[in-house]
């Protein structure tokens, strides 16, 4: 009986396990290896402003604050990439990009910052690392000191966004909570300047990286994508 007993618990512990796993929430990174980079080395499936943005030896890092975009609109996607902050540092990644061109109310920004700046770390928990900026903060602090490389995957399923942040399930959005541009529905207020309801927002678009953001730099590498 104990046998049997032993046996059971691990095909059931094996069927959470995979179910976990099915899930795409379960903390931790894909094997992206095989996956196609994001962008190109030349950047010609790229959108963005000629030589700001460069690859050099791998890296991805821009020159001015402005954004790269891709050529091609996604929707059901798993993003995979590195990125390192400077000091100062205070960057992102923006999905669902409807509007490049006006792209701060138009799009979904999960956070990079350098949250160990004494600039950054006074704003709200909403403008931390891996946040869902203005408008979710991420459970806990993950992200690495400036000059170490993070490794961030963002899960895009219709409305509901997940990040990963150094192996942390840190953040985990259900854009169809946000139906206010004023308020989250926590109560805490929502920059005036992100004025569309995210709630609002289609779940298809473009990817983009900003730039050179408050002065300081920052670094990319090794950027998949998987589409769903």
């Amino acid at each position: 009986m104990r046998r049997k007993s032993t046996w059971g618990l691990v095909v059931l512990m094996g069927l959470l396990f995979g179910a976990s796993s099915s899930g795409g929430e379960r903390p931790g990174h894909p094997d992206s290896s095989k996956w196609p980079s994001l962008f190109k080395p030349d950047l010609s499936n790229a959108i963005g402003p000629e030589g700001v943005w460069r690859f050099q030896d791998g890296v991805l890092t821009a020159s001015k604050d402005q954004c790269i975009w891709t050529k091609k609109q996604y929707e059901n996607f798993i993003l995979d990439l590195e990125f390192k902050n400077a000091p100062g540092t205070n960057s992102g990644v923006i999905v669902y990009c409807s509007d490049i061109n006006h792209w701060i109310p138009n799009s979904v920004e999960i956070q990079i910052c350098d949250d160990f700046s004494p600039r950054w770390a006074k704003e709200p928990p909403t403008w931390h690392c891996a946040a869902i900026f203005g408008h979710l903060a991420p459970r806990k602090r993950a992200v690495k000191k400036p000059g170490q490389w993070n490794r961030m995957t963002i899960t895009c399923r219709g409305p509901i966004i997940t990040v990963v942040l150094n192996g942390e399930l840190v953040t985990k959005m259900d854009m169809r909570k946000w139906t206010s541009a004023k308020k989250n529905p926590d109560g805490s207020p929502i920059p005036p300047w992100l004025s569309r309801p995210k709630a609002e927002l289609p779940t298809r678009g473009h990817i983009g990286l900003q730039g050179k953001h408050a002065g300081a730099p920052i670094y990319f590498r090794n950027i998949r994508i998987k589409q769903l």
